[in-house]
């Protein structure tokens, strides 16, 4: 595993040190080696969405027994690990070398987190009781419907889904798809976003959250979406059917119009738990790259691989493709540890715009170094490259993340402007002689 080349872990208070070393031993010896059994225990044929492998409890079981376990709770959350989102960027990025498996064996995997993330910080004292304790032990799986079909779903303000409230319940209608989570036999509730108020001038107060156990009548899940030929078993990413679908008005998420002030509250962390998660991927990446054309075996033209200029050119690119990747993820974190997300979307966002092209970038040069194999099952690049692609959709769109980011840089424009023409005026007055140094 390479080293962190921007920060110094032994800088760190000694019970995080041991907490990263026990991290990195558990992921590198128990977790990657676990992968291969994981696909091997998958369901098949009709047992495909109701097989959770064997090998997945027990490594919750390992991790658990560790202290690996609930690691995104930052401080603020007393039910959580007591890490800063910087250390837990370093945590991430090490069980991001794991794909999914290591993230769900800490109980620290999407959407699970940022499902945890609403009820602990919006939830009420029952909500709690019954959704979030079972969430923190693992016993269950959580999915968050926002995605729709029929509509832009990148401008939240499209989503169509309606929300009416009717005596003491809500009922809720309307079509979801790309949920992640929902083929889970585990998934018992999901996080819902549609209109409650639609008619409001105010369009970002139209929204509500709310939240509705996946066993409610009325629910259909449709079909299991795949990403490049991947259904991504036993999870999936679902299109989900809600008809005329019935909760207790105490299944509201913090009140009616607030929709958009939760998930703003929730997207801010998971946004950067994707980037960090992918700056791991990418270094097992390049160790697979490095490790393939040092083959002795893998020799074109009467030279191994590695001797091959374009090929040290492509290993030196993604190393510094990473390292800059890295700084932004790591800055969005510390920025998110003073300023909360709130205050760090210009760093969420830089971090969430570049990250993911820049994993698919490396995966790319990885599986030319492979050749065919690259592209196939027999390798891990294949699939983590489907994977990748998908965040640059996930939890906004990269263009709506560098529209951001160029209004925000755009707020300095008459600073910037009244500072070059006060340079201009002193730099009149040294060459007329009205001013001196």
């Amino acid at each position: 595993m390479a080293t962190q080349s921007l920060v110094d872990i032994r800088t760190f208070s000694p019970k995080f040190q041991h907490l990263y070393a026990t991290l990195k031993d558990f992921v590198e010896n128990d977790c990657m080696p676990a992968e291969k059994v994981f696909e091997a225990q998958l369901g098949q044929g009709e047992n495909r969405w109701k097989v959770v492998p064997p090998i997945m409890e027990e490594l919750k079981t390992k991790a658990r027994s560790l202290g690996l376990w609930n690691l995104f709770l930052t401080k603020e959350y007393p039910e959580g690990a007591g890490l800063s989102n910087l250390e837990y960027a370093l945590m991430a990025e090490v069980m991001g070398r794991s794909l999914h498996i290591a993230s769900e064996a800490c109980n620290c995997s999407a959407p699970d987190t940022g499902n945890m993330e609403v009820f602990a910080k919006y939830g009420t004292p029952a909500q709690k009781e019954k959704w979030l304790k079972p969430l923190l032990d693992g016993k269950i799986r959580s999915a968050f419907a926002m995605t729709e079909k029929k509509v832009a779903s990148s401008d939240a303000t499209n989503i169509e889904t309606s929300i009416q409230r009717v005596g003491n319940e809500y009922v809720i209608n309307g079509l979801k798809w790309w949920i992640s989570g929902a083929g889970d036999p585990r998934c018992a509730v999901y996080l819902v976003m549609g209109k409650s108020d639609p008619k409001n001038k105010e369009k970002h107060r139209q929204q509500s959250l709310i939240i509705v156990p996946a066993d409610t009548p009325g629910i259909t899940v449709v079909r299991p979406m795949t990403v490049f030929g991947y259904d991504d078993a036993p999870e999936g990413h679902c299109e989900i059917l809600f008809k005329d679908v019935r909760v207790p008005v105490e299944n509201m998420v913090l009140g009616e119009g607030r929709g958009f002030e939760v998930i703003q509250g929730r997207l801010g962390p998971g946004r950067i738990h994707h980037c960090m998660r992918c700056i791991g991927v990418a270094e097992r990446a390049l160790d697979l790259l490095l490790a393939r054309v040092t083959d002795p075996s893998r020799r074109t033209f009467g030279k191994l691989l590695a001797e091959h200029g374009t090929v040290v050119a492509d290993i030196a690119k993604s190393r510094m493709d990473i390292d800059q990747a890295r700084f932004l993820v790591l800055n969005a974190a510390k920025r998110i540890d003073e300023v909360k997300a709130k205050g760090a979307m210009k760093e969420i966002g830089m971090a969430k715009a570049v990250v993911p092209t820049m994993l698919l970038t490396v995966l790319d040069r990885a599986m030319q170094a492979h050749g065919a194999g690259g592209v196939s099952q027999d390798f891990i690049l294949a699939r983590s490259y489907a994977q990748a692609r998908t965040l640059r959709y996930a939890d906004g769109p990269d263009e709506v993340h560098i529209a951001q980011i160029g209004k925000v840089e755009l707020r300095r424009a008459a600073e910037v402007t009244k500072s070059l023409e006060k340079q201009r005026e002193r730099s009149y007055a040294l060459i007329t002689g009205k001013a001196k140094l």
